[in-house]
Formats: structure tokens, C-alpha cells, sequence
């Protein structure tokens, strides 16, 4: 099940799963501000958060639904009533409930068996949908669940009523192609709606939650920048323009708004963007090569995948070890400068020196500086 045109949903969790990184600590503030951002942006559904973690969560929770946002927002829960009242009282009409599917977890965690599980997934969802809430719910750990009692497990989810099923790789095991036949499986069998939720562990959770769209799921779970508990999840950003860019598929997110939403995260959770995070880190549209910047200049699509401007960013040269003349040339000739071939030379030896010193690129400015610096002699 997808939306209207076909298209998979996205799900962000970041108020959520992306919280429950260790040290990220949003203020009441700063998670109503984020769950605007996003849906200003065109995301349909959001995970809020966690009712039954208290009363300040229950405060940002609430203050989130007063604001009206035209989108799903979705309360996480244990397989626990009291955790659905919490939901509830929080004015939420859409719950996430989570059990353990794994025989590890099963047994570790909830010290019970399998029919244990089976049993309070019927009575959760019954008492979900007795207070006329849309359900999700999720099969923790479904990776490394045993196959027939993971189809017996969304069964179970469809025959009691609820909306669709979450398949969770918590702890990130799966690749790309072992989680496609995972859901194949599954949906081979049980005709049912799927939501993929993937963690980051081996560096694979946007490649397995395209492989999850692939193999049939309609929502995929996000969270901005990819934060998250451990390695984090699936990145919001990464996500919504892979399905774009490399499968044409339109998530109806306003994709230049990702890298302020980006920004904001960043600084609410303490975590800087790397420079070299796809699609918002710093250096994703910059060109220091001298054969990658004599392609940029005469194509960008040389060696850029996709416009920067889809994303508000813009492609730039800078100059390092590896650049060229080409480079140089191109930069002072902004200036209004046609610098004689001798120029160039020393230029270029003397910013390649500078770069290897500094450990770091020089931008325009600092080529025009030491241009004019050469020339007065």
C-alpha cells in the first residue's frame, strides 16, 4: 500500500528514533519546531515521539498535535496498554506498537516464548483499535527473526485488524539484497501493508530501505541527517533523493527545505554535519581536482550526479594540491583578470604549497589575494 499516485510514504522518526541517540536531548521547543520543518517540507507522517517516557514528552507531544500540521503523527509504544493510553491522552490518533520478533530478544528481553508474543500482539491491537487508532505495528529485531514465525507475526498483524506492518532491522544486520527477499517473503504470503525501518550499523540503511521499497514496502522510516540510536538510521535527505534522482520517484518533499531542516537538527542534537555527508554535508558540490574541475567547467554533469540547486546548494572550485591551470585561469578570470601564463604558474605553485601547509582548500578570494600579492611585485 502507497499513496494516491503509488508513490512509498515517507515516515520521519526522527523525533523519536533520532532522539534516542545517545546525548541527543530536543527541548519541547525545538521538537515542536522540527516537526514543522518537516511538514512544511511535505512530510506526511511523523513518528512524535514516546508518550510513555514522560511528562515532558507528553508536553512536546501534545504541544506538536495543537499545531494542527496536516500530517500522520504517530506515537511509538511498547506492546503495553498503558503505553497506548499515553498515546491517547496525548490526543494522537496513530500508534506505533513494537514487539519482539527474534528468538534472542524473545527470550533476553520479555523472558517469554513465542506464543507469549503472538498472544499480546492480539490484545494490543484489539485495545488500539477499541479507542479508534490507526496502528502500526512493528516486528522488532525482524531481522534475525526465524522466517515462519515472522509470517506467522504479520498474519497476526493483518487478521486482528491492524493498518500495516513494520519490519525492523534493529541492529542493522541485513544488506540490500537479503532484506528484498526478507519482505518478498513475507508479502508472498501475507498480502499486507509494509513500513521498512532500517539502522545503520554497517553503513547500509538508506541502501536497504530502497532495497525494503523495492521488495514492496510502501513507507520508509528516515530521520534527518540520519541520526539515531548507535550508527543511525536510514538519513531523511539520503533517502527522499535516491528515490528521486536514481528512480524517478517523486516522495513530494520539497528537497531545497532538507538542508535547512538539516541545519536545525544539527545544532538541536548537538551533532555537526560531516563534510562529506551526501547531499547536505559542505563538500558535496566542491571540485578541487584539476581533471575533475576541467570537466565541471565544461559540464557540471561531468562529475555531479544531480543539480545542487534541487538541494539549495551550487556547485564551486577551489584550489588544492591536485588543481590545475584550468582552474585558476577560470577563477581570477571573475575578477576581470587574463593572467599571462607565467602568472599562472607561480599562482598555482605557491596555493598548492599553501593548501598542502594548511591542510585545507583556498576558496576565490584567496586565489584573487595572492594573484594580486604576485603582481605588485
Amino acid at each position: 500500500m502507497r499513496d494516491e499516485l503509488g508513490n512509498p510514504v515517507i515516515v520521519d522518526t526522527t523525533l523519536r528514533d533520532g532522539e534516542q541517540a545517545a546525548g541527543v536531548e530536543f527541548s519541547v521547543r525545538e521538537k515542536v519546531r522540527i516537526a514543522c520543518l518537516l511538514a512544511d517540507a511535505g512530510v506526511r507522517e511523523i513518528e512524535a515521539g514516546t508518550p510513555a517516557a514522560g511528562e515532558i514528552e507528553k508536553t512536546a507531544i501534545k504541544r506538536i498535535v495543537d499545531k494542527g500540521l496536516n500530517v500522520r503523527l504517530i506515537g511509538w509504544n511498547r506492546g503495553l496498554e498503558k503505553d497506548i493510553d499515553a498515546s491517547f491522552d496525548c490526543g494522537l490518533d496513530a500508534v506505533a506498537l513494537s514487539l519482539p520478533v527474534s528468538d534472542l530478544q524473545i527470550k533476553h528481553k520479555l523472558k517469554k516464548n513465542r506464543d507469549f508474543v503472538i498472544e499480546r500482539l492480539k490484545q494490543v491491537i484489539g485495545y488500539a483499535k477499541s479507542r479508534k487508532l490507526y496502528v502500526i505495528a512493528g516486528a522488532e529485531d525482524a531481522s534475525r527473526a526465524d522466517p515462519g514465525f515472522l509470517i506467522k507475526y504479520a498474519n497476526t498483524v493483518k487478521t486482528h485488524g491492524a493498518d500495516r506492518f513494520r519490519f525492523c532491522d534493529t541492529v542493522g544486520i541485513l544488506e540490500p539484497f537479503g532484506l528484498r527477499a526478507a519482505l518478498e517473503r513475507i508479502l508472498k504470503t501475507v498480502k499486507i501493508a509494509v513500513e521498512i525501518h532500517t539502522h545503520n550499523d554497517f553503513g547500509l540503511a538508506t541502501a536497504n530501505a530502497l532495497a525494503g521499497i523495492a521488495g514492496g514496502a510502501g513507507f520508509v522510516d528516515t530521520t534527518v541527517t540520519g541520526v539515531g540510536e548507535r550508527a543511525g538510521n536510514a538519513g531523511l535527505e539520503e533517502v527522499v533523493m535516491a528515490l528521486s534522482q536514481i528512480y524517478g520517484i517523486d516522495t513530494g518533499i520539497k528537497t531545497r527545505k532538507l538542508p535547512g531542516i538539516a541545519d536545525f537538527v544539527s545544532v538541536a542534537s548537538g551533532r555537526p554535519i560531516p563534510q562529506g555527508k551526501p547531499i547536505i554535508g559542505g563538500a558535496c558540490f566542491l571540485h578541487e581536482s584539476g581533471l575533475h574541475q576541467d570537466g565541471i567547467l565544461k559540464s557540471r554533469s561531468t562529475y555531479e550526479p544531480f543539480d545542487p540547486a534541487l538541494v539549495g546548494s551550487r556547485s564551486r572550485i577551489v584550489i588544492g594540491k591536485l588543481s590545475g591551470r584550468a582552474a585558476v585561469k577560470n577563477i581570477l578570470s571573475k575578477f576581470g583578470i587574463e593572467a599571462d601564463e607565467d602568472s599562472l604558474g607561480e599562482v598555482l605553485r605557491r596555493l598548492k604549497r599553501t593548501a598542502v601547509c594548511s591542510k585545507y582548500y583556498l576558496n576565490e578570494g584567496d586565489v584573487y589575494r595572492l594573484y594580486r600579492e604576485i603582481a605588485a611585485g
